[in-house]
């Protein structure tokens, strides 16, 4: 049978069935899909293809699904260090923001942070951000997979002036992208704090109506709890339970201070936590409850939040991060395994944007959206176990292939001349022209 690709490997983790490593293993690839799994040799007899990659010394997986960025903000990285929340928020970004927002800012932000993000491993990311079909256009033109927002803040911006425009805005944005392969939408309210009670009811009547996910910041900080309170009289996730947000579409990002009981309605309800660790830490809002919700049977997902709070778009590097905190937080290593954090980083991102019948594990039928790691490097050898090895050894420096759909859209070349290098030198410097360009006008 003549396909597309045969991709052979040293090591293949699927993620389904979960906690599970197979060995000298080919995944064939044809029109996209995954169209089998199975041993090297009976690759070879099988198959004919148009093209076979050898990766004698890589593990294959499911490629990474970032719950929660704000690709735009590339652009921004580096504003604002050292400073609170809101103090981060009113005084270093939204003030640029409000000079340089535009469906030009918003594309150009979001292609150097695709571009960033398929070197590092990442093929789908859910984004949240004003002109988010200008956010489709960059993510794509990159070759990400994507979910975009329908979002709704309450104060006006470039992108729309009151909260009736924001609503109108994101049910064409919904309706524009119905039945798109590449690109899905999620109703994205940007916080309890920032969005009245009838537009965040608004929000989920969209959301019921369309059957997409709510992307909301939730319980970020201390503060956003107090403010509830003192407001509203409940903290903001009874605040939104009672509006009708609280449901099965529901992705809580940060959810850094979300008690032992909301974190058991969250998974009562079937509810997902899209968990960014660099960030909460470097905004110092906190340690996320991660061990706590997933032994309450909350759906996690990583994310990487946007360059301006991070710096960087690794998810790699959160998920590691992710997995040690949790350890340390409830002090019990046994938490927050291996299988459990590659899991959320992949597969648990897909569910909770309602994708994970396409992506997020390897698996026949599937779309072959996949990475290739690496695992012959000097703080990578010996290998006991490939996927320990990947979450705590591994850097994105040793992603070397990155595929959406079948496609290559990012690859390294290990060494040349004894020096690491980005196979596309122009595209590095196209970036570096783009991010100067915005950089000039701040």
């Amino acid at each position: 049978m003549l396909i597309d690709t045969l991709m052979a490997s040293r090591w293949v983790i699927p993620i389904v069935p979960k906690n599970t490593t197979l060995e000298n293993q080919t995944v064939a690839v044809h029109q996209g899909r995954i169209v089998d799994l199975l041993p090297i040799e009976e690759a070879r007899q099988r198959y004919q293809a148009k093209e076979t990659v050898s990766l004698p010394t890589s593990a294959v997986m499911p490629g990474f699904v970032n719950l929660h960025s704000h690709a735009a903000m590339n652009l921004l990285r580096g504003l604002g260090p050292d400073l609170p929340l809101m103090d981060w928020l009113t005084k270093a970004i939204w003030p640029v923001e409000g000079k340089l927002m535009s469906h030009e800012f918003v594309r150009d932000g979001s292609y150097i942070a695709g571009v960033e993000m398929a070197q590092s491993g990442i093929t789908c990311t859910s984004d949240h951000y004003f002109f988010p079909e200008a956010a489709a256009e960059g993510l794509r033109d990159a070759g990400l997979r994507c979910a975009v927002s329908a979002f709704v803040i309450g104060f006006p911006s470039a992108w729309a002036k009151n909260d009736a425009e924001y609503l109108s805005k994101s049910e064409v944005l919904i309706e524009s992208f119905k039945g798109n392969e590449f690109v899905r939408t999620t109703i994205a309210p940007h916080a309890p704090y920032t969005v009245s009670d009838d537009s965040l009811h608004q929000c989920a009547v969209l959301s019921e109506k369309y059957d997409i996910p709510i992307h909301i910041h939730l319980n970020e900080t201390q503060t956003e709890i107090e403010g509830s309170l003192k407001e509203h009289g409940m903290r903001p996730t009874d605040r939104l339970d009672k509006l009708g947000l609280v449901n099965e579409r529901l992705v809580a990002v940060h959810n850094v201070h979300a008690s032992e009981s909301e974190l058991k309605r969250l998974a009562d309800v079937g509810a997902s936590m899209a968990h960014c660790p660099c960030s909460n830490l470097k905004l110092a809002s906190g340690f996320a409850p991660v061990a706590k919700a997933l032994n309450a049977g909350v759906n996690l997902g990583i994310g990487t939040d946007g360059v301006a709070s991070n710096d960087k778009l690794d998810m790699l590097g959160e998920t590691r991060l992710a997995a040690m905190l949790a350890k340390a937080v409830v002090n019990d290593t046994t938490k927050a395994t291996v299988a459990d954090m590659l899991e959320a980083a992949t597969l648990g991102g897909a569910r909770a944007l309602q994708w994970d019948h396409e992506i997020g594990s390897i698996e026949k039928g599937k779309a072959a959206d996949l990475i290739a790691v690496n695992l012959e490097s000097a703080y990578t050898i010996p290998v006991s176990d490939p996927a320990t090895q990947i979450l705590y050894s591994a850097d994105r420096e040793n992603i070397t292939h990155t595929w959406v759909n079948g496609c290559l859209i990012a690859t390294k070349v290990a060494q040349k001349e004894g020096k690491k290098f980005d196979s596309d030198q122009n595209l590095v410097e196209s970036v570096k022209l783009i991010a100067l360009k915005w950089q000039n006008k701040q």
